[in-house]
């Protein structure tokens, strides 16, 4: 249908507007507008009056109000906007909620590493009371900020300290930043388009899967893309609200300094300074004026300043300024923040060198992985306008000065393979946008049900193969090991061999079937947009439950909670970690200990342990064999390569296994 309408006088003399719905021939394809042909004659706007005075619209104006509906674009949103908008935020969040609130119980339970980590130091914030300075073991955690920490521990005070409750503010943050992808895509293109994106990135492989660990870039790419969203709407001439967007940038900049600091200004800044460059809108002064500055940078300030403050003053030298980071310095948090988390970490100079770079062409084409599987629509971008003249135009050539800023920002510096999230949301405007107009829909969909008929005969036969295979015993005894991969966040990928699927039938099996539903979803929907985004969104929320079920499979490989709960349940005891603190984080979690650290003086706690009056928590093996050998008891977290060296260091008869948990032990000097 398409709408007409036409201005009628009513019984007082005033005129009013009067709707009228005209049918159109069946379409083709549902993503593309009916393009009515009329005869020359009509095309002329036809202005006649009748005996009530009524101006009647052409049928010209009929058909540029139809396509314009059926488009999804601003037509369709001026006659019914709040049902409409109201419908597509809920299908969005609905999806988004499907795939991370749904997963936030375990298990899984919490890694080791920096998941455990991030949610034991909001438990040790909420305890001590002590909100500027993050601690871990007792010793000053100094490189990251802090809202991430306060939004779990904020989760704590109201739900109690629960691995889930940890996982919770993450969650929203990821449901909130696919609502306002999909508010921005809408806003630009309109509400189709709008949907598309929102559900894209809910759905994207990527997201779903570095969002498994505690980290605060998916909260990060929030923050940037409200900043963006509310700089463009700062940019528009006729914008209504020009402070209150104004405080949302604001805001977010603010937000974002207090999540992973100053990248949370640059990168939202540097893309809105090329995009006003390449719209002749940097050095006019009345682009300037629209921006809000003051009211920008003082709620921007306002938010931030306080905490990089008070961290100065609770952790001096207030300043300090060296380009040389090295063992056994200190300097303070305002040189180890700024210079050796920011500077330094961007040059590669950073000390300790506790993480591992991806090569940089590897970098730039992993985004078609993480944005699966709608990248394969991305090929409709190079078809869509880019012109400043309409609104759609500049905010696809804003989206990419967006990807552009970020991907070469990390071209010359570190990178790891989540590095690239804050383009996430860029990316699936733009394919929200192809989607929406159809540019090499069906290519792209053959495309598409081809991977998936691919991947869906490669895990059928991964399944067969192992169909008979036994799994007895944990996973761990039927990975590899390759430590030297383990400083990349994928590493563990590395470990995996065939006899390891053995341990992976279920999830096997559900993915396999997810990919072919996708394949006969994607044949069936060929000739309709919306029919092809639902059988990919099902598809993905499927394959992410086969993701988590694997995960299940892993618990005890990638986190040590069955050591936590032996350590519950045995008489209290000092205890002591072989390794630095992040080797067995989850056992401090899940039970809520300190610990002694044999030869575990490295990696993120090295710095703060030079501290003035730091705790005194790291032992040598004089002090840790003194300590096994004397009449007090004593637990000691282990991994297997540990076991040789601790026989000659104390002898056998003093290793008594508590637990034992993938090749790792519980041990104690006493039984």
């Amino acid at each position: 249908m398409a709408y007409g309408a036409f201005l009628e006088k009513d019984g007082k003399g005033k005129l009013r507007t009067r709707s009228f719905l005209i049918p159109l021939a069946k379409r083709r394809f549902s993503e593309r507008p009916v393009r009515l042909k009329f005869h020359r004659r009509a095309r002329q706007k036809i202005r006649t009056e009748s005996k009530l005075g009524v101006r009647r619209m052409g049928l010209v104006d009929a058909k540029a109000v139809g396509e314009t509906t059926e488009r999804g674009g601003a037509g369709a949103d001026s006659f019914r906007p709040a049902k409409r908008g109201l419908r597509g935020g809920l299908l969005v969040a609905t999806v988004a909620c499907l795939v991370f609130c749904a997963n936030i119980a375990s298990p899984p339970h919490l890694m080791d590493d920096v998941d455990a980590v991030q949610a034991q130091i909001a438990r040790n914030m909420l305890e001590s009371g002590d909100w500027v300075t993050a601690r871990l073991d007792g010793v000053a955690y100094l490189e990251k900020s802090p809202l991430i920490y306060w939004m779990m521990a904020a989760s704590y005070r109201v739900f109690g300290v629960h691995d889930w409750a940890a996982r919770l503010p993450l969650a929203l943050s990821i449901v909130l930043l696919c609502w306002v992808t999909y508010r921005f895509a809408r806003w630009a293109f309109g509400e189709r388009a709008g949907v598309y994106a929102g559900v894209c990135l809910a759905t994207s492989a990527g997201l779903f899967l570095f969002t498994r660990i505690l980290i605060p870039d998916a909260t990060l790419t929030l923050t940037i893309t409200a900043a963006i969203w509310a700089w463009m709407r700062l940019l528009e001439p006729e914008e209504a609200h020009p402070k209150r967007w104004a405080l949302v940038l604001g805001v977010s900049l603010g937000c974002g300094l207090l999540l992973k600091g100053l990248i949370a200004t640059v990168f939202p800044v540097l893309a809105a300074l090329v995009f006003m460059g390449l719209t002749r809108q940097l050095f006019p002064w009345a682009a300037w004026r629209r921006l809000q500055l003051g009211i920008v940078i003082l709620s921007a300030l306002a938010i931030a300043a306080p905490w990089h403050l008070l961290a100065m003053v609770r952790n001096p030298p207030f300043v300090a300024f060296s380009m040389h980071s090295g063992p056994g310095e200190y300097r303070g948090f305002f040189w180890f923040y700024f210079f050796n988390e920011h500077l330094l970490r961007f040059l590669n100079l950073r000390y300790p060198r506790d993480y591992n770079t991806v090569p940089r062409a590897l970098f730039w084409v992993l985004n078609l992985v993480w944005l699966f599987p709608w990248s394969a629509y991305l090929v409709g971008a190079p078809k869509l306008g880019y012109s400043a003249t309409s609104k759609a135009g500049r905010v696809r050539l804003m989206a990419l000065c967006w990807i552009g800023v970020v991907m070469l920002f990390f071209t010359f510096s570190t990178t790891q393979e989540y590095y690239s999230m804050p383009i996430y949301p860029a990316l699936a405007i733009l394919i929200g946008s192809a989607l929406a107009e159809g540019h090499f829909f069906r290519a792209s969909s053959r495309v598409l049900l081809g991977v998936s008929a691919v991947l869906f005969v490669v895990l059928g036969t991964l399944l067969a193969l192992v169909a008979h295979t036994p799994a007895p015993g944990e996973i761990a005894q039927a990975l590899s090991q390759n430590p030297e991969m383990y400083t990349l966040s994928l590493g563990h990928m590395s470990d995996l061999t065939l006899t390891a699927f053995a341990y992976l039938k279920l999830p096997l099996a559900l993915a396999a079937g997810a990919f072919g539903f996708c394949a006969v979803g994607l044949w069936l929907s060929r000739r309709s947009t919306a029919r092809t985004v639902a059988t990919l969104t099902i598809a993905m929320i499927v394959f992410f439950q086969a993701a988590r079920i694997a995960l299940i499979r892993f618990d005890n490989y990638l986190g040590s909670y069955p050591l936590a709960q032996k350590l519950v349940q045995s008489p209290p005891g000092q205890l002591i970690e072989a390794d630095a603190y992040y080797a067995f984080s989850s056992v401090f979690f899940y039970t809520n200990r300190q610990a002694l650290l044999w030869n575990g003086r490295s990696n993120n706690l090295e710095y703060g342990s030079y501290a003035p009056g730091a705790p005194q928590v790291f032992i040598d093996d004089q002090g840790f064999t003194a300590r096994w050998r004397s009449s007090d008891r004593y637990y000691l977290l282990a991994y297997g390569d540990d076991m040789a060296h601790l026989r000659t260091l104390v002898g056998p008869g003093t290793l008594h296994v508590v637990g034992e948990c993938s090749g790792n032990y519980l041990l104690s000097n006493r039984e």
